[in-house]
């Protein structure tokens, strides 16, 4: 038995990596993907092998993606790339979120994205993220037990605060001075 031969299977021969023989009369398939003879002398197809599955589940994405980040880390340039660029594009969504923040909207969903990005690569994010949703699942217990009235309180100071947040960043920002307007409309009237 030579060295580029496998038992029951014929030595491995470059020019048997085509489909079929023009004398066989069409092209026949095998289960050998490196294209050696069949176990019924058939020539097997190099280019007939069946493609491999994508991911069907989210963990069958997350571990391909788990395997890219480990395959652009192990080198260095990749490495540090990665860096910059997951650095760059978690302070891109942050900064977004932080302007969105003020209006009405997902702008905190957005900053805990950004902060998801940035987890991607920098542990202090990935614990700051972590404490957040701790805190914020904490507060979401708290205020799912509370009684019909109390929940209508806590809607009720949420939307004070939002609309006091809107108000002075439009004041601050724009310049738009939202109650003097509302009383000289009140006063014109």
């Amino acid at each position: 038995m030579t060295e580029n031969s496998t038992p029951g299977h014929a030595p491995y021969d470059p020019a048997d990596e085509t489909v079929g023989h023009a004398e066989s009369g069409g092209d026949q398939v095998g289960s050998d993907p490196i294209g050696r003879q069949g176990g019924s002398g058939a020539p097997v197809a190099v280019t007939d092998r069946p493609e491999p599955e994508a991911p069907r589940t989210l963990s069958g994405l997350r571990q391909r993606i788990r395997m890219t980040l480990a395959l652009i880390r192990s080198n260095p340039t990749g490495r540090i790339a990665l860096k910059v660029g997951v650095g760059l594009l978690g302070a891109l969504i942050v900064v977004l979120g932080l302007v969105l923040i003020p209006l009405p909207g997902p702008g905190w969903l957005i900053v805990f994205g950004g902060l998801a990005v940035w987890g991607v690569e920098f542990h202090w994010a990935k614990r700051l993220l972590a404490f957040t949703r701790r805190h914020v699942q904490g507060w979401t217990r708290w205020a799912t037990r509370q009684s019909w009235p109390v929940r209508l309180g806590i809607a009720g100071v949420g939307l004070v605060f939002v609309a006091v947040v809107v108000i002075v960043s439009l004041k601050i920002g724009l310049g738009i001075d939202v109650i003097a307007s509302f009383l000289r409309y009140l006063a014109t009237t």
